[in-house]
C-alpha cells in the first residue's frame, strides 16, 4: 500500500516525506521500465527512526504498481534489499545478480 504522506515529486526526480518540518527524500533516474535509485537523504536529526525503510517500502511499491524495475544504485537501497529478498522481483534482473537476490 502506498503511503499517503509520500509525495513522487516527478520535475525533482525524486520522492520526498516531510518530517517535522524537513524533508526526506529518495532521488531517482526514471527511463522506463528502470527506475535507478541514486539516493536516500534523511536529515540527520531524524535518522533511526525507519524514516528510510518507509521511503523504501513506498518506492518499492509504487514500482510494482507501475511495472518498474529498480536499479537499486543507492547502498541504501541495495542494503535494504538483501535484508528483504521477498521484494526482489522488483529489481532489475542484473542487480538481482550483484546482490545475490533470487
Amino acid at each position: 500500500m502506498l503511503d499517503p504522506e509520500i509525495h513522487d515529486n516527478a520535475d525533482g526526480k525524486r520522492y520526498e516525506l516531510p518530517v517535522e518540518g524537513e524533508i526526506a527524500v529518495v532521488t531517482y533516474n526514471l527511463s522506463p521500465p528502470n527506475l535507478m535509485i541514486t539516493e536516500t537523504l534523511v536529515p540527520e536529526h531524524l535518522e533511526g527512526r525507519g524514516i528510510a525503510s518507509r521511503l523504501a517500502k513506498h518506492v518499492i511499491e509504487d514500482a510494482r504498481t507501475r511495472g518498474l524495475l529498480i536499479l537499486p544504485v543507492c547502498p541504501f537501497f541495495s542494503a535494504y534489499f538483501q535484508k528483504h529478498p521477498e521484494h526482489s522481483d522488483v529489481v532489475h534482473p542484473t542487480y538481482r545478480q550483484i546482490l545475490g537476490l533470487q
